[in-house]
């Protein structure tokens, strides 16, 4: 006797489907949503940068009727400003203020989390000081520190309290300390380049602000460096400078990439901050890019959008390569 095997009937009315593996319909649903973000972005982000590219080549000076013809000779805007007074006191003061703004907000905010990671009474009292600077505006600080460091008040009454005679006279000095060059009418370089005392209140003030910052990322570094690294160096004898240089350094130098990019735009975007306390200064001396570019925007629309691509460059140069890095340790990964 033999049996045969008969499949089963479908049920009247149903058909059968093709069953779809639900990651990918996630990959499916994700690309819907992320497209027209993905699209937004690039109109918003990379369509205005090229058309503030085309601006800055263009003859479109001032007026409602735009002439977006093509300077001539090509690039004229850039060969224009770049001879300025104005402009080479701009990317001094900017780099000056970079430079010593990142060293002392950086280190600040370094030096505050090893105190506060090892206090044991108050910590969260500690942070909250030195983070509250942090709440306030650019401009709540300008006023403050302009304050502070007015020619005739504060920290100029310690001076003279103590027998400085003729203080500086800070955000209204055009003096420009260790000057490399001394420029004259027919020089090209028609500025010193050195540091200008005008320009150190408002560096003091901004590292003061974002030092509070800088804390917040080093002391998340600090939780995550393991206790076994710190107690093996104890059981060695390696003693407090050792661990430090040895064991945390090294592993807070993620926390120290990162703090630096992100500080970074803040000092290359300085704006209101210098409109708070001194405005361009005399001379220029504490004149920035995002002022520069402000005052042009109702005049020279070339100029103005010629200042921003430099600026845009001027952050490309340290983002890139920290891009790049970045991309290569993720392939040897």
């Amino acid at each position: 006797m033999t049996s045969s095997t008969t499949r089963p009937p479908a049920p009247t009315g149903t058909r059968s489907k093709k069953q779809v593996p639900h990651n990918v319909k996630t990959s499916r649903r994700s690309a819907l949503i992320f497209t027209p973000s993905l699209l937004v972005s690039f109109v918003f982000v990379y369509v205005f940068i090229g058309i503030t590219v085309y601006i800055s080549l263009s003859n479109w000076k001032i007026g409602t009727s735009p002439d977006l013809t093509l300077r001539q000779p090509f690039g004229g805007t850039y060969g224009e400003i770049i001879q300025e007074q104005r402009f080479q006191a701009d990317i001094r003061n900017v780099v000056i203020f970079t430079i010593i703004f990142l060293v002392l907000a950086i280190v600040g905010g370094l030096i505050a989390a090893l105190f506060i990671h090892h206090v044991s009474v108050g910590k969260g009292l500690f942070r909250t000081v030195f983070l509250l600077p942090y709440a306030l505006s650019f401009i709540v600080t300008g006023v403050a520190w302009r304050w502070i460091f007015s020619p005739s008040t504060g920290v100029n009454e310690i001076l003279r309290s103590i027998g400085i005679e003729d203080p500086p006279g800070w955000t209204t000095d055009p003096t420009v300390l260790g000057a490399l060059n001394n420029p004259s009418g027919t020089d090209f370089l028609k500025v010193q380049f050195g540091i200008p005392v005008a320009l150190l209140p408002i560096i003091f003030a901004a590292a003061w602000q974002l030092v509070g910052f800088a804390m917040a990322m080093y002391l998340a570094g600090l939780a995550s460096i393991p206790e076994e690294h710190l107690e093996a160096a104890n059981v060695d004898g390696a003693n407090t400078w050792q661990r430090l240089r040895h064991i945390v350094l090294p592993q807070l130098w993620p926390s120290t990439i990162t703090c630096f990019v992100l500080l970074l735009h803040v000092a290359l975007k300085i704006f209101d901050l210098v409109v708070a306390m001194s405005g361009s200064g005399p001379g220029f001396v504490t004149d920035v890019p995002g002022i520069y570019i402000y005052n042009y925007l109702t005049s020279r629309y070339d100029k103005a959008s010629a200042m921003a691509i430099i600026l845009l460059l001027l952050t490309l140069v340290v983002i890139v390569p920290y891009l790049i890095r970045g991309y290569r340790k993720e392939r040897k990964a």
